[in-house]
């Protein structure tokens, strides 16, 4: 067994996999009868099943992500379901998340909160434990991600407060105080240029939109304000090279982009917008207190 498991990890590396060690032990976990966690450098043979193992192993190797494998992928402060019906949820997209709390810093506030193309529903799942007296909609266009979705709200405990809907968003007839969303945003030259793993086993409806990648900004930036109470914003992600084009697809909305947020690799990643005349209003309210000050210091 101790062979098998290092000629797996010698062609994990041959086909430079990333991190194979660490994918070598997560599956060696996921195959151990005990359902323990695994050191390379310390295996029990009589641990590992090892028919489990040859099968999950093999199927790494034929390029399928270890998520996909395991069913099981980390996002904020839990862990989803994952299956090839819903994309792997990623570490840049919890900067969604960040920003809902970074602007609504009172958690027990009561918020209506629409999450845009939710698929495994690890963002509205993670916003609804993080403000737990608000009330949330999850919609989607696929009923396969919806199924997904249901299943981590309901292991979750919570279906009282996630309500999910089959639907686009032009469908709803509901204001909003926080919208958030992430879109698909790759042209098909991106998607072609992937990596394989993500080409073969992730939903390329939920990668892929038309206009080059562009297709929902220039949706959200016609229609989003409908569905914005006055106070509202709108959270949502980017790709790496679309901070400009969504400045000029939003340049003509009712939209101001209040703030642009970076990943971890310092890349442009997700754009918060307000309603233009909020911002109006805040201005005129700053300039006419700061006038007052002024009249009183003279007096």
């Amino acid at each position: 067994m101790i062979e098998i498991v290092y000629n797996n990890l010698k062609k994990l590396k041959e086909k430079n996999i990333p991190n194979p060690e660490l994918d070598l032990r997560i599956l060696l976990s996921y195959a151990s009868k005990k359902r323990k966690n695994i050191f390379l450098n310390n295996i029990n043979i009589g641990d590992i099943d090892v028919d489990k193992f040859n099968l999950i192993i093999s199927k790494r190797l034929n390029d399928q992500p270890v998520s996909k494998i395991i069913n099981k992928k980390s996002f904020w402060k839990s862990d989803f379901f994952v299956n090839f019906d819903v994309l792997d949820p990623r570490p840049e997209t919890e900067l969604i998340v960040e920003e809902a709390i970074k602007n609504y810093q009172n958690k027990n506030q009561k918020l209506k909160i629409l999450d845009i193309g939710t698929g495994s529903g690890c963002i509205s799942i993670s916003l609804a434990k993080e403000f737990p007296n608000s009330s949330l909609t999850a919609i989607d266009i696929s009923e396969k991600a919806l199924r997904v979705a249901k299943k981590n709200i309901i292991q979750n405990k919570l279906d009282k407060q996630i309500d999910l809907k089959l639907c686009e968003f032009n469908d709803l007839n509901e204001k909003y105080d926080l919208i958030v969303s992430n879109p698909p945003y790759l042209s098909e030259d991106d998607f072609n240029k992937t990596q394989l793993e993500i080409k073969k086993y992730e939903p390329k409806i939920a990668l892929v939109a038309a206009e080059g990648g562009l297709s929902f900004y220039s949706l959200f930036a016609r229609n989003i304000e409908k569905i914005m109470n006055e106070n509202s914003l709108f959270i949502f992600e980017i790709g790496h090279n679309q901070l400009e084009s969504c400045r000029a697809i939003f340049r003509n909305s009712n939209l101001k982009l209040k703030k642009i947020s970076k990943d971890i690799q310092k890349i442009d990643r997700t754009l918060t917008f307000i309603k233009i005349w909020v911002e109006f209003f805040m201005d005129v309210y700053i300039n006419i207190k700061v006038r007052y000050l002024i009249y009183l210091y003279l007096i």
